[in-house]
């Protein structure tokens, strides 16, 4: 490698890497996540919040790894989806309809839970169980939010993640360029899933979760990770949803997506045309996200 290389938002210089192979190989006792902790504490990478990033470093050499640049331990275990329910767990197997008005439900309550083993776990289970794309996990910074009614029903939940690394008809829309977005793209979370549970059958529900959960975001992940947010997009399949709640709640349709995944590098992998949505959650957003 004979000039920097950027990965995983931080560049990584010829004598870095070495220097990260030669510490790699004086600690080969050491375990990936011990790896990515004591590299994030070495290079002393933290959030906004001050929070270590632990999981940046191990994208980031996992990254090195798949590139042929370093060669990391064995894994010593075997990922599973930990947020499956137990088998006697499912969801839903004796919940009754609620059909009504969102009137009717009493002051909603929205939490969010992306720090409670518990809620993390339900939210995982529900999305694994009902939606359709299931659920691997967040991806990056994230929050997750559960509704629930004045007898504490779970109704609905949503999870906030990374954005896409590039998007032709977000980045027009915006109007930045290449190194504007590399700067500033943590500024924009993805709403990767929204989920109403399908015995919740609560008119104008999404609409008003979408709004509610919208007002609170940016402060939210502020008090998480150190920064707020300036906007938030999603991706909704055209063949399968109508974006009736996204449009309701004033999001923006501005473009569709190519048919192409963020893991697909060669141009081969074909998916189903999604429509983009973006909700500005402060009115400077362009000139903060160009800054």
């Amino acid at each position: 490698m004979s000039q920097s290389l950027k990965v995983q938002g931080r560049r990584v210089t010829e004598p870095e890497l070495e220097r990260l192979r030669q510490w790699m190989g004086e600690h080969p006792d050491w375990s990936r996540w011990r790896l990515s902790r004591e590299l994030a504490t070495h290079w002393d990478w933290r959030n906004g919040a001050g929070q270590l990033k632990d999981m940046a470093a191990r994208t980031l050499l996992l990254k090195l790894d798949q590139r042929g640049l370093i060669e990391l331990p064995v894994r010593r275990q075997v990922p599973t989806h930990r947020m499956r329910c137990a088998p006697g767990q499912r969801l839903g197997e004796e919940e009754q309809p609620i059909d009504c008005g969102l009137e009717e439900l009493g002051p909603l309550r929205v939490r969010e839970v992306s720090s409670q083993v518990p809620g993390r776990r339900w939210v995982a289970s529900a999305l694994d169980q009902f939606h359709y794309l299931g659920f691997g996990g967040p991806v990056g910074e994230n929050l997750q939010y559960v509704i629930s009614d004045r007898q504490e029903r779970r109704l609905s939940c949503l999870v906030f993640g990374a954005a896409a690394w590039k998007c032709q008809d977000r980045d027009q829309f915006i109007g930045w360029s290449a190194e504007q977005r590399a700067r500033n793209l943590g500024l924009i979370a993805n709403n990767s899933r929204f989920l109403i549970l399908p015995w919740a059958r609560v008119r104008h529900l999404a609409s008003w979760v979408l709004g509610q959960v919208s007002r609170r975001l940016s402060g939210d992940w502020q008090a998480k990770y150190g920064h707020g947010l300036a906007l938030v997009e999603t991706f909704v399949e055209r063949e399968r949803f109508r974006a009736t709640a996204y449009r309701a709640a004033n999001w923006v349709a501005v473009g569709t997506t190519t048919g192409r995944t963020r893991q697909d590098r060669y141009t081969s992998l074909q998916t189903p045309l999604k429509d983009i949505y973006l909700y500005p959650l402060r009115r400077d957003f362009r000139e903060v996200l160009r800054a």
